[in-house]
């Protein structure tokens, strides 16, 4: 795993070989940082929740960029452990992370975030209904944004606040600006 850009930029880290985790590609995250970029001002120092966190580089990503605080949910022993192991190698302090189901986690959380991203596993039952169900949640305010990844299968832009589709090779974002009707 490498983190792009920003003060921990360049890194890498040995990903565990028995990670279940699907993570997206260097490529996909390098394009779709520099739209969340052109979205939210780092220098405000944004919260960011990762959702399905998986090796942690959305994580690390937003933590290197400037996020004042990250919450990473992630279930698997594995890539929670990863996660850890990783937090600690870089002395970070400004990370909450949370072993635990992420739709639970969604449904029942009151906290407020600038920026959510989940990039739930594609064949994941109800895969579907994720994107309502985080809209729908108390985890976004006006002003912030909630990006999905998935696969070319899925159009959420019948959606209440859908901005954008983007495809990188076969990694799809959808993008929901909540200061837009």
């Amino acid at each position: 795993m490498r983190i792009i850009r920003g003060k921990f930029g360049r890194r890498r880290f040995d990903v565990p070989t028995n990670i279940t985790a699907r993570p997206t590609t260097d490529f996909a995250r390098e394009n779709i940082f520099n739209v969340i970029e052109n979205m939210i001002d780092f220098d405000d120092e944004p919260t960011a929740l990762d959702l399905f966190a998986g090796t942690g580089a959305i994580t690390f990503e937003f933590l290197s960029r400037g996020c004042s605080e990250v919450t990473a949910v992630e279930k698997a022993s594995t890539q929670y452990n990863f996660i850890r192991r990783v937090a600690a190698e870089l002395k970070v302090d400004n990370l909450d992370l949370i072993k635990g189901d992420a739709l639970r986690y969604v449904s029942s959380c009151r906290r407020q975030f600038d920026i959510v991203f989940a990039d739930p596993p594609y064949n994941l039952p109800d895969f579907a209904a994720i994107p309502a169900m985080v809209l729908e949640s108390a985890i976004l305010k006006p002003g912030s944004i909630f990006i999905i990844e998935h696969s070319r299968n899925h159009d959420f832009s019948s959606l209440p606040h859908f901005t954008r589709h983007l495809a990188y090779g076969s990694v799809n974002f959808s993008i929901f600006d909540i200061s837009q009707p």
